[in-house]
């Protein structure tokens, strides 16, 4: 039986760049199954677009609020989005606007 797929776009603020945030968000995609992609903002938020299934997003968003150990995520926006099954895997993208 294939559980639906989900995606949702979230946003992280506070120190959330120049601690890893980015990385440790890619090793916890890997780690629950997620796949889409993170970037930093210029205006110092970091931006997760990520799909999987419903119990594999909610793990990936929980690991993302906690943040890795330098980081200090003080905001956390998650909107839904309609699921694409665009992403073959999880990678770190770079701001192009």
């Amino acid at each position: 039986m294939d559980e639906e797929r989900v995606r949702v776009r979230a946003f992280a603020g506070g120190r959330v760049q120049g601690v890893a945030y980015r990385h440790y968000a890619e090793k916890n995609a890997e780690r629950f199954g997620v796949t889409g992609w993170v970037r930093n903002l210029r205006d110092g938020r970091v931006e997760v677009l990520a799909e999987g299934s419903t119990a594999q997003v909610e793990s990936f968003l929980q690991a993302l609020r906690d943040g890795p150990r330098l980081a200090w995520v003080e905001s956390f926006a998650v909107s839904r989005e309609t699921a694409t099954g665009e992403f073959a895997d999880f990678r770190i993208v770079f701001f192009s606007g």
